[in-house]
């Protein structure tokens, strides 16, 4: 939990719902020195905070849809061709998403692909998972060890949940043990089967009562209501086309499933940079850029765009910048947190072996990344798994899971143009010294 959290941080006001491009100072050299550090860390807290202006980005969502369509301006105004690639993702709109027993009660996230209750809820013996027996009937209550969670598809996840299902639970809630003690929502997969009964998240901050209740007994309730389907997403595809035999990718989620700040605001702030810059250089190839959508669905929008993406003998180079980019870091203080003006070193850094020591060199002194890993199957994380597997051969990826991680809470109090600035010129250098 944040102690007066609002207090603790200042001069990252957000923007609403803005719908047209941000106003750019005039491009040409870049100024040296302190001028140039407060110009470009001014230019990306725009970009920060324009973002997190749009609310929620859940896939397909008018968050996500008005941040689409928001990039399309800024990348028009940079020479960018634009061209959306629409494709169907999974959704729901909680009306409510609720646990009770007796007197106690919280708000639990709905776990995708919902399966719901209806308004009337689930009413059953709660049983705590870990125990051993039966649980036919009962809303079993798992409570997962500490760790910074992000998808469904982890093995610390998918294991104790299908054993409860196995022993005929009739509904999950999954408490997510984190560094907030917020509940975090997880990823899934569209490619496996959705569970047929009832899951929910619940924040380890509110679960005390649930398992005074689970091991007296008692009954508890979870109503998961609200609308749910299919519904269009986008990738936002832009590209400078310069008649080159070989094209440079860059590519970062823009969804997830609550305002992202940090998660994805702070790696497509740099995404952005990015975009602009080589708008202005050429380096004898070709530019494409992805914005994809789905992320929450296992990088589902990263799949689709492989399927139009440059082929693997036509691209010099893929750069991927995916979450937790640049994210502040914390003291603890009891069960408080305070913040810190450094960002949160639980990121990573991938490169293919041709290149490895060139982007390490880029990246010297950044904290979590100066120790860039050679991209394989063990290491790369995000999106950048799927170009791997697809035979790609020169890369570059980030990818992290910074405190606030999936959780409500990642709003502008844990991102901020100072953090995201160093990152930027790390990607810029590593990009230039690699096509040169």
């Amino acid at each position: 939990m944040l102690s007066s959290r609002r207090g603790f941080l200042g001069g990252a006001g957000l923007v609403g719902l803005v719908g047209g491009a941000i106003d750019t100072p005039a491009l040409g050299q870049p100024a040296s020195g302190a001028a140039a550090a407060t110009e470009n860390t001014a230019w990306l807290q725009a970009r920060l905070d324009q973002y997190c202006g749009f609310g929620i980005k859940a896939s397909g969502g008018p968050g996500d849809a008005a941040c689409g369509a928001w990039l399309e301006q800024e990348l028009s105004g940079w020479g960018y061709g634009r061209r959306r690639q629409p494709f169907d993702v999974p959704y729901f709109e909680i009306r409510q998403a609720t646990l009770s027993s007796g007197e106690a009660h919280a708000q639990v996230i709905p776990q995708a692909i919902v399966a719901p209750t209806g308004p009337r809820g689930l009413s059953a013996p709660l049983r705590l998972a870990s125990d051993r027996g039966d649980l036919s009937g009962a809303i079993a209550v798992i409570a997962l060890p500490y760790k910074r969670w992000a998808t469904l598809v982890d093995p610390q996840v998918a294991r104790p949940l299908a054993e409860a299902f196995g022993r005929g639970a009739a509904a999950a809630v999954l408490v997510t043990t984190g560094p907030t003690r917020e509940a975090i929502a997880l990823n899934v997969s569209t490619h496996k089967p959705a569970y047929d009964r009832p899951v929910a998240i619940l924040a380890p901050k509110d679960v005390q009562p649930f398992l005074t209740a689970a091991q007296e007994g008692r009954d508890g309730t979870l109503i998961v209501d609200g609308r749910g389907g299919e519904r269009t997403a986008f990738n936002l595809i832009a590209r400078l086309d310069r008649n080159a035999p070989r094209t440079l990718v860059l590519s970062t989620p823009r969804s997830g499933w609550f305002t992202c700040a940090a998660e994805r605001g702070s790696g497509l702030a740099v995404w952005l940079w990015l975009a602009r810059w080589l708008s202005q250089t050429d380096h004898g190839v070709n530019v494409e850029l992805v914005a994809t959508s789905g992320h929450e669905y296992e990088y589902l929008g990263g799949e689709h765009y492989l399927t139009v993406a440059p082929s693997p003998s036509a691209t010099a180079l893929w750069v991927h910048i995916g979450a937790s980019a640049a994210a502040r870091d914390w003291h603890e203080f009891g069960p408080s947190l305070r913040p810190l003006p450094s960002a949160d070193s639980q990121r990573v850094l991938t490169a293919s072996a041709d290149i490895v020591n060139s982007v390490r060199a880029a990246f010297q002194g950044v904290s979590g990344l100066e120790a860039a890993y050679v991209a394989d199957r063990t290491t790369t994380g995000g999106e950048l798994i799927n170009v791997l597997n697809a035979g790609y051969k020169s890369m570059i990826g980030l990818y992290g899971g910074h405190r606030f991680f999936h959780t409500a809470d990642d709003d502008m109090r844990c991102a901020s143009g100072d953090l995201v600035r160093p990152i930027a010129a790390a990607f810029q250098a590593a990009v230039e010294t690699v096509l040169a």
